[in-house]
């Protein structure tokens, strides 16, 4: 089975993008060099197609009570224009998938998931909404998305898009009307910098990337550096630091788990998996010299491997060779020493936070 194709691709394919298969679709992973595209999100603006990204729309009297069931984040009683982010979970506590709720009323919320997931989070959602007075449909074959990231996205997006979004503070959006059709903006961001989501119509998105790049200022960014943007500030991408057999808990994640919650799936599994304390947990590795960690690669403390890295990189911010990576409890302390196996060879390092540098976003 081929991959699928977003709305931008015949773009990318003129602009000279390399292309990979990734979540079931044809992105592109490099326009030119992915440091240059990293830097440019880090210190002006880029834009990238993420319009593989699967979108939700769930409405009805029980909306919001569904959303409670299904959601390991509290969305009662928030005003209409808020986001949350969280996690939809297996009764054991595994992790089907992270997700964005946005609210745009108490009858209707708009859930934002992983291009991979999009079949599976449908499937699991079908089966769970037949409970409740609320009906969900998939429109991720309708919307198209861009991410237009960096500390002079609001300029950009203000001058060139002509979207009024400065009134937008951290995890809102608001819905506006162009050329007679209703787009969402939001103002939350995935690299670590101040950023907004334009949901749209694959014309309209079209229309918005070409103004984008006749302006030159918002460079064309792929996945390559949306992943090492993430990775620098600690943020998870499913299939690394979330899995179907990883809690939140044990990802780091437990701010966004709302035990206090009258229920949700997996609550009671993620409840004793607290209570009995966590036998594993995602962590950062500085190593001391250059060689770089990649996903899979084992750790190793006392001569026995106490885990594996779910993403590592030389970190084109702070030129640091580091890593996240899946460890046993007992060697997830802050200082503690523990070596990466690189190349049959054992690099010295050492578990730090898994930040590894400080986010810019707009408070």
């Amino acid at each position: 089975m081929s991959d699928k194709r977003t709305c931008l691709y015949e773009r990318h394919i003129r602009q000279g993008a390399k292309m990979v298969s990734f979540g079931g679709f044809e992105m592109p992973i490099q326009y030119t060099d992915i440091a240059d595209e990293h830097v440019a999100v880090r210190t002006a603006c880029g834009v990238f197609d993420v319009s593989h990204m699967g979108e939700v729309l769930v409405t009805g009297r029980e909306a919001e009570r569904f959303v409670q069931h299904i959601f390991t984040n509290d969305v009662s009683g928030a005003p209409v224009g808020k986001i949350f982010y969280g996690m939809m979970l297996h009764p054991n506590g595994g992790t089907i998938d992270d997700l964005l709720v946005y609210k745009e009323g108490d009858e209707r919320f708009f859930l934002v998931i992983n291009a991979a997931n999009i079949d599976k989070d449908f499937a699991w959602i079908s089966k769970q909404v037949k409970a409740f007075d609320a009906v969900a449909e998939n429109q991720s074959d309708y919307y198209g998305q861009l991410a237009v990231q960096g500390p002079k996205a609001e300029e950009v997006v203000e001058r060139v898009l002509g979207l009024a979004c400065q009134e937008l503070a951290f995890y809102t959006f608001k819905k506006m009307e162009v050329e007679g059709e209703t787009i969402i903006v939001s103002r939350t961001g995935y690299t670590g910098e101040d950023g907004f989501e334009i949901y749209a119509s694959h014309g309209l998105i079209q229309q918005m990337w070409d103004k984008l790049m006749e302006s030159g200022e918002a460079k064309p960014c792929g996945l390559g550096c949306r992943d090492t943007l993430r990775f620098e500030v600690g943020l998870p991408l499913y299939g690394d630091e979330l899995t179907d057999e990883l809690s939140p808990l044990e990802a780091g994640l437990g701010i966004f788990v709302k035990l206090d919650k009258e229920e949700f799936v997996g609550k009671e599994a993620i409840a004793k998996q607290k209570a009995e304390g966590l036998t594993r947990k995602i962590v950062g590795i500085e190593l001391e010299g250059r060689a770089i960690p990649r996903h899979g690669y084992e750790v190793v403390a006392d001569d026995k491997v106490i885990g594996e890295v779910t993403t590592g990189y030389n970190s084109i911010s702070t030129g640091k060779s580091v890593c996240m990576a899946l460890v046993d409890i007992e060697h997830a302390k802050l200082g503690t020493p523990v070596q990466v196996r690189i190349h049959k060879k054992l690099q010295p390092g050492v578990v730090i936070k898994k930040r590894f540098y400080d986010k810019n976003y707009k408070k």
